[in-house]
Order: structure tokens, then C-alpha cells, then sequence
């Protein structure tokens, strides 16, 4: 496990990503989100290793994060067990999903307990990070039918759970580090590197 997901019993990260498309016809302001463009959901679930273990691409810009989340449960969930997901301020608190205390007069315990998972929801952000950056039709508008930009990345969160096992060393200095004073030293996906963890010396 690496040091971000530090939060015992911590199943995965959650959050979404607007993945920018053209307008689909006749769909008026359904892909239409609060930045100022077009574009499907990716919902993802994130591990310690910066892998997808879950993901859904089937909201548009009519659903929020919550929303995603609660009209979607995860396959096979049907009993109880002592594990949680992580979530942002978005999502509602849950038994299964953590989320950060009101930054408002939060105690010392309270500031340390959302200082900690700020820290393992850093999994997330860096996935979606090295994703885009791997495979950069992400980063621009797709003029694919939304169904086609579905599959796209849907493809993409696949061959990225693929590099992942098949280099995963090489990929570690992609992600955010915390040094031992608490400052983060950013990835190297966060100064656009492309693929460059694939190659072998």
C-alpha cells in the first residue's frame, strides 16, 4: 500500500471527471456542465496502486458525483463489511463512504482526520492525472458520438490498469509525493510527460 491511502479499511477513492465531447444532436443541455461544455462523466474508484476498480461512464452533465454515486451501487454489494470508500465534500457522509469534516471550527482530531484523508483522496486526482496525460485525446474536445467517447475511455481506464502492472516502478515518480515535511512534490503527469514511464533503458 503507498503512503497516500493511509486510512485504515479504506476500500478506494472516489470522484468524477469531465471528459469533454462535442454537443450530441437533439440533446438541448444534457451534456452541458457548469464549466461551459460538453461532456460525459468518467466516475471512477481509484486504489492505492493509482488503479481503476470501478468505473462508470454512463452520466452526462445532467448528474452530479453524488448522484452517479447513489443511483449506482457497486455490483455484488449486498452485505455489510468493516471497509469505507473516500469521497470528497460532495457526497453524502455514509457508513461506507468518508468524507471531510465542515472546515468550519473543526477540532485539532477533525483537522488531522481531513488532513489524512485529503492525503489518500490524492490517488484519485493522480490517476485521472496519468490518464490524461497518457492518452491525450482526454484533454481535447472529442467530436466522436458520446457513445463512441464512452467506449474511448472506457478503453483508456483499461490499457491504463495494464500499465500499471506491467511497469509499475517506473510509473511511481508520475505520482505526487508528500516529503517528510508534509510539502508535496508534484508528478511528473502534472508537467504534461507523455508515456515516457514505458521506456526501458
Amino acid at each position: 500500500m503507498v503512503p497516500e491511502m493511509e486510512l485504515s479499511h479504506t476500500v478506494g477513492a472516489i470522484d468524477g471527471k469531465h471528459v469533454a465531447c462535442k454537443a450530441p444532436p437533439n440533446s438541448g443541455s444534457e451534456f452541458y456542465n457548469y464549466k461551459g461544455f460538453y461532456s460525459v462523466i468518467l466516475f471512477a474508484m481509484v486504489d492505492a496502486d493509482y488503479k481503476f476498480t470501478y468505473i462508470d461512464i454512463s452520466g452526462n452533465d445532467s448528474s452530479s458525483d453524488a448522484q452517479i454515486y447513489n443511483e449506482n451501487p457497486l455490483p455484488n454489494d449486498n452485505q455489510n463489511v468493516p471497509y469505507f470508500n473516500i469521497g470528497d465534500d460532495v457526497f453524502s457522509l455514509r457508513t461506507y463512504l468518508m468524507k471531510p469534516y465542515n472546515t468550519r471550527k473543526l477540532t485539532h482530531e477533525e483537522g488531522i482526520f481531513n488532513y489524512r484523508l485529503s492525503r489518500a483522496r490524492r490517488v484519485v486526482e493522480n490517476a485521472f492525472g496519468i490518464l490524461a496525460n497518457r492518452f491525450q485525446i482526454l484533454l481535447i474536445t472529442m467530436q466522436h458520438h458520446h457513445e463512441t467517447v464512452r467506449t474511448i475511455v472506457e478503453a483508456d481506464c483499461i490499457l491504463h490498469n495494464l500499465m500499471r502492472t506491467r511497469y509499475p516502478v517506473l510509473q511511481n515518480r508520475l505520482v505526487d509525493r508528500a516529503q517528510p515535511d508534509s510539502n508535496l512534490q508534484p508528478g511528473a503527469w502534472r508537467e504534461g510527460r507523455n508515456l515516457e514511464d514505458t521506456i526501458v533503458v
